[in-house]
C-alpha cells in the first residue's frame, strides 16, 4: 500500500521578533554522508548552472541586505534636519532631495534583489526538473531489468512510493529548499556583516540571545520529535487502512464488515490525532519561547542604542537599521534549522531511491544464441530450483517434442506455475538447464527467449486505454486487420463491436467496465496476435461461461496447431487430447503420459479424474 508523503517544511514562515517556525522530519538516512555524495552526483553535469544559481542567490540577497542601512540613512538624514530646524540652529533644514535620491536608490535595490531572486528560480527550477527526470529515467530502466522475486517479496504500494513520493520529495527540496538555505547563509553573513559594520558593541548583546534561545528549545525538539515520529507512523497506517476498505470496498459489504472497518478507523484516528495534538503543542512552544528571549533582547539593544545616541557614537537611524537587522537574522537561522531537517528528510528519501537502484538485476546473458523462429521442442534436463534454501522442485526431466500439447496439472503448491516462470526465464534455475530447439534458454537473450512464447493467464492484465492498444500489446506495429482477424479468432471481435465504441472503448485503470470473461477474451487475443512458437494457457477459460467456454476451447486447438502448449489445466475434462500430461506433486513430476496411460495407471491422476467425475453423493 501507498506511504504517506512526508510533511515537507518550505523554509521559515515569516516571523517576528524572535519568531520561529520548527518542522521536524519523519525519518533520517542510514548513510547520510554516502547518500548525500550519490545525490550530488546527479547535479554534477550542471553545476555551471548551479554557480548561476549561487551567483545570483548571493547578488540578490547583497542588494536586499544593503537595504536597511541606506533607510537608516534617510531616517539620519531627516532627523537630524528636523532636529535642527526644532532647536533653531541657522540654516537648518531637511534635506528632500537628498532624502528623495536615497529613497530612490532604496527602490533600485529591492528590484534588482528580485530580479535577481527571479533569474535564481529561474535556473534552478530547470536543474531541479532535469535532475528528477534523469533520477526517474534511471529508476524505470532498473525496474525493467529486476527479477520477478523483487516485485513477488515487495508490497508495490512500496514501489511506488519509492518512485513517486520520495523523488518528488528530492524534487521538490531541490527546487525550494536548496535555493533557500543558499539564501539563507548569504543573508546570515551579510547581516551580520553589517551589524558588526554598524556597532560591535549591540551585535555582541543580539548574539548572546541566539544561544539563550538554542538552550530554551532543545529539550523542546528531543520531546517533539518522537511525537512527529508516531504521527507520521499512525498517518500511514490510517492511510494503508482507508486504501485496503476502499480497494476492498463490495467485499466488505459482501462480509458486513463496515462496522469493525469503521472501529478501526476511529481506533488509529484517534491515535493521529492525539500524537498530531502533542507533536504540535510541543512544538507550537518554541515561537512563544523565542518571541520572548528575542524582544528581552530588543529591549537591551535599545537600551544600549539609545545612550550610544546621546553620546553620539551611533546616529539614530542606525540604531534603526540596527533593529530591522536584529528581527532580521533570526528568520534565516530558523530557516536554515528547517531545511536541515528537510535535508535530513531528503537524504532519507534518496536512500529509499538508491536502494532501488542497488537491487540485484537478473542475470545478464551472454547470448550465444539468436532464435528467430523457433521449432518448438522443450527440454527440462534435471533442473533444480528454490525460491530460498529448500528446493522446490528436484531433478526434474521432461522432454516435449514440436507441437505437441503438454498439460500440467497437480494440487495448489504442486510447483505448475513455477514451472512456466522457469520456462519464462522469469527466475534461474538452481540446477540443470532447459533447452529450446536444444539450446540452453541461458545462452539466449530473454527478449529472444520470451518473444517465442505467448502466454494467457488466469489473472488478465488490461491497462488504460481503448481495447485496441490493450490487443496491439501483442505485437508491435500491428495493422487494424491483424487486431480484428486475432479477436475474431479468440472470439472476441461480436461483444467488441457491440460496445458504444466498439474497438475505440476505452477500458478504465482496472477494466471494471466490461466483465471478466471480456476480458479474459481480449488478452486471449492479443496472444493471437503475437503468433508465438510456443503457447503457455494457464487455465485460460476459467473466467468465462460454458458456451464461451466451449468457442475458446476451440480457437485455442486452432491456435495450438503445429505449436508446442503449456497448459495447466485445474478442469481436468479440457485437457484429455493433451499428447503429455505431466502429474506434478511437491514440485516433483509422479506421473507422465497420455490421458488413456494415466487412467489405466490408476495413480495419482487418475484420484484427481475421478474426483472431479465421482457420481457418488458427497457425505
Amino acid at each position: 500500500m501507498s506511504e504517506q508523503k512526508r510533511s515537507r517544511p518550505q523554509g521559515g514562515a515569516p516571523m517576528g521578533p524572535g519568531g520561529g517556525n520548527m518542522m521536524m522530519a519523519g525519518q533520517k538516512a542510514k548513510d547520510f554522508k554516502g547518500t548525500f555524495r550519490r545525490l550530488i552526483g546527479y547535479l554534477k553535469p550542471r553545476r555551471k548552472h548551479l554557480i548561476a544559481v549561487l551567483f545570483t542567490a548571493i547578488l540578490s540577497t547583497v542588494f536586499s541586505v544593503i537595504g536597511p542601512k541606506i533607510m537608516g540613512n534617510a531616517i539620519t538624514e531627516l532627523f537630524e534636519g528636523a532636529y535642527g530646524k526644532f532647536t533653531g540652529v541657522p540654516g537648518a533644514a531637511i534635506d528632500f532631495a537628498a532624502i528623495g535620491m536615497l529613497l530612490l536608490l532604496l527602490a533600485g535595490l529591492y528590484v534588482i534583489s528580485s530580479l535577481f531572486s527571479y533569474i535564481q528560480q529561474y535556473i534552478m527550477s530547470s536543474v531541479a526538473q532535469k535532475t528528477v527526470y534523469d533520477l526517474r529515467e534511471d529508476v524505470n530502466g532498473k525496474l525493467e531489468k529486476l527479477p520477478l522475486k523483487y516485485y513477488d517479496g515487495r508490497p508495490v504500494g512500496e514501489t511506488l512510493s519509492r518512485v513517486t513520493n520520495d523523488i518528488d520529495t528530492i524534487g521538490s527540496t531541490l527546487q525550494q529548499s536548496l535555493t533557500q538555505f543558499i539564501t539563507s547563509l548569504v543573508t546570515i553573513v551579510g547581516i551580520l556583516g553589517m551589524m558588526l559594520y554598524i556597532s560591535p558593541v549591540l551585535t555582541l548583546i543580539a548574539l548572546v540571545s541566539l544561544p539563550l534561545s538554542m538552550f530554551g528549545i532543545r529539550p523542546i525538539l528531543k520531546r517533539s520529535q518522537k511525537h512527529f515520529a508516531d504521527q507520521q507512523r499512525t498517518l500511514g497506517q490510517l492511510n494503508g487502512h482507508i486504501e485496503e476498505m476502499y480497494t476492498g470496498h463490495q467485499v466488505v459489504k459482501a462480509f458486513n464488515y463496515e462496522k469493525k472497518a469503521l472501529a478501526e478507523f476511529d481506533e488509529v484516528n484517534e491515535q493521529l490525532y492525539d500524537a498530531g495534538r502533542k507533536a504540535q503543542f510541543i512544538s507550537g512552544i518554541i515561537m512563544p519561547m523565542m518571541s520572548l528571549i528575542g524582544n528581552l533582547s530588543y529591549v537591551v539593544i535599545c537600551v544600549v542604542g539609545g545612550i550610544l545616541v546621546t553620546q553620539r557614537a551611533i546616529s539614530i537611524g542606525d540604531i534603526q537599521a540596527f533593529i530591522t537587522y536584529t528581527r532580521q537574522f533570526t528568520q534565516p537561522i530558523m530557516q536554515t534549522a528547517n531545511i536541515a531537517n528537510v535535508i535530513q528528510s531528503t537524504i532519507a528519501a534518496a536512500e529509499r531511491v538508491f536502494e532501488v537502484l542497488d537491487e540485484a538485476e537478473e542475470v545478464q546473458e551472454e547470448t550465444v544464441v539468436h532464435l528467430t523462429r523457433a521449432e518448438g521442442a522443450v527440454a527440462f534436463e534435471q533442473v533444480d530450483f528454490g525460491y530460498g534454501d529448500d528446493l522446490l522442485i528436484e531433478n526434474m526431466n521432461l522432454n516435449v517434442r514440436p507441437g505437441q500439447t503438454v498439460a500440467i496439472v497437480g494440487p495448489t503448491g504442486a510447483g505448475k506455475t513455477t514451472l512456466i516462470n522457469l520456462l519464462m526465464r522469469f527466475y534461474e534455475l538452481n540446477g540443470g538447464k532447459i533447452t529450446i530447439d536444444g539450446f540452453d534458454t541461458r545462452e539466449m537473450s530473454r527478449q529472444d527467449l520470451r518473444t517465442t512464447f505467448g502466454m494467457v493467464l488466469q489473472d488478465t492484465w488490461l491497462f488504460n486505454g481503448t481495447i485496441k492498444d490493450n490487443i496491439a500489446f501483442g505485437k508491435e506495429g500491428a495493422t487494424d486487420e491483424e487486431i480484428f482477424a486475432a479477436s475474431k479468432m479468440a472470439h472476441a471481435d461480436h461483444f467488441i463491436r457491440t460496445l458504444p465504441d466498439g474497438y475505440d472503448t476505452i477500458l478504465n485503470e482496472e477494466a471494471s467496465n466490461i466483465s471478466q470473461g471480456q476480458k479474459q477474451l481480449i488478452t486471449i487475443a492479443r496472444a493471437v496476435l503475437a503468433n508465438p512458437s510456443i503457447m503457455i494457457l494457464d487455465e485460460a477459460t476459467s473466467s468465462v461461461d460454458t458456451r464461451t467456454e466451449v468457442l475458446i476451447q476451440q480457437a485455442m486447438n486452432r491456435l495450438m496447431e503445429g505449436r508446442t502448449s503449456f497448459v495447466i489445466a485445474h478442469r481436468l475434462s479440457t485437457i484429455r487430447d493433451a499428447d503429455i500430461i505431466v502429474v506434478m506433486d511437491q514440485g516433483k513430476v509422479i506421473e507422465q503420459g497420455t490421458h488413456e496411460q494415466l487412467l489405466q495407471e490408476n495413480g495419482f491422476y487418475a484420484e484427481l479424474y475421478n474426483s472431479q467425475f465421482s457420481t457418488k453423493p458427497a457425505i
